[in-house]
Order: C-alpha cells, then sequence, then structure tokens
C-alpha cells in the first residue's frame, strides 16, 4: 500500500511541472507588431520623437495646475522656472523636426498621460499645504525620472544616426530635467518632508 502511494506522489508531480511549462510558454510568446512598426533605428527614433513631442506639450498645461495647487513659495518658484524650460524644450523638438526634414508631429505619449493622471489625483487626494507639496513633488520627480530616461535614449539614437543638431538639443534638455529633478529633491528634503509628517 505504502508502495501505491509513493508512486501516485511521482505520478502527481510532474503533471503540475507540465502545467507549469505551458503556463509560462504561452507568457513569454512574441507580440505581433502593428503595420505602421518602426523597422529600423531611424524609424523608432522618430517615434520617440513624436512622443515626446506630446509629453512636452502636455507637460506645459500640466505644470501650471500643479503651481497653483503648491503653497510653498520654493516649489511654486520651481514650478514656474521649470514652465519656462519645458516651453524651451518644445522649441527644441521643432527644431529637431526641422533639422530631419519632417513637420512637427505629436503622438500621444500614454506614459506621460499615466504620470499626469496620477498627480492629479494625489493632488485631488491631499490637503492643500505641506502634504500636497510633498505629494506634488513626487508627481513631478516621476516625471522628471521618465523624462531623464527619455532624453538619454534619444541622445544615444540621435548619435548613432548622426544627428548632430538633435544630440545638442536632447543633452542640453537632459542636463535641465536632471537639475531639476535635484531642485525638487532639495525641496522637499529641506522644507517639505518633515512638515508633511
Amino acid at each position: 500500500m505504502a508502495t501505491k502511494t509513493a508512486t501516485a506522489k511521482k505520478t502527481a508531480a510532474p503533471k503540475k511541472t507540465t502545467a507549469a511549462k505551458k503556463t509560462v510558454s504561452k507568457s513569454s510568446s512574441k507580440e505581433p507588431a502593428k503595420k505602421d512598426a518602426a523597422s529600423d533605428l531611424r524609424d523608432f527614433f522618430e517615434d520617440a520623437l513624436k512622443d515626446i513631442y506630446w509629453a512636452e506639450k502636455a507637460l506645459t498645461k500640466a505644470l501650471p495646475k500643479m503651481e497653483k495647487n503648491a503653497t510653498h513659495p520654493d516649489l511654486k518658484k520651481a514650478i514656474s522656472s521649470h514652465l519656462a524650460e519645458t516651453e524651451v524644450h518644445v522649441m527644441r523638438l521643432e527644431e529637431c523636426f526641422k533639422s530631419l526634414g519632417l513637420k512637427p508631429e505629436a503622438k500621444k505619449c500614454d506614459a506621460m498621460q499615466g504620470l499626469l493622471d496620477e498627480g492629479k489625483g494625489i493632488m485631488e487626494e491631499t490637503k492643500v499645504g505641506a502634504i500636497r507639496d510633498v505629494g506634488i513633488i513626487a508627481a513631478s520627480q516621476k516625471v522628471e525620472h521618465y523624462e531623464i530616461a527619455t532624453y538619454g535614449s534619444l541622445a544615444a539614437y540621435a548619435k548613432v544616426l548622426n544627428e548632430k543638431k538633435c544630440l545638442s538639443n536632447f543633452l542640453a534638455t537632459l542636463k535641465e530635467e536632471k537639475n531639476c529633478d535635484k531642485l525638487l529633491s532639495t525641496i522637499a528634503d529641506t522644507a517639505l518632508n518633515s512638515k508633511a509628517k
């Protein structure tokens, strides 16, 4: 009787393993490409350019709302200053389109839309004052980190594609995005996080 039980246990184990293997193979299947999918680095570069152009333009509309909801003077000043920079970022992207012989075109950036929606939600879920300021900084830094990653990638593509005007513009914007992120961290650390306790 003990032998039959041991055999039954041995038989049951492989079935679980096989089921697990089937699950893994289904989840690792390749996603089919759309008809207009990028086929080379230049296509991917141009798509990413349209994406960040939409993102920057959307940000120019979101920043004034964030500034209006902020209360700490240093935070309000940082947001106002970054709005001016963001307007320059839009112009730099337009220069890049022009240098590529393309008309500026915005393609909805789902990532930025999600980040902006989250920022709006944070403002709705926090009371005006230090805690909302902390939330605004958190939301803003998520946006900055997304932009830092995007401009870093775009600069790398521009370098490979020998698009010098775009590369120069991306590096200038990347530096400003990193500086803004550092400033937000300083404001949070020195003025706001402890007040929001």
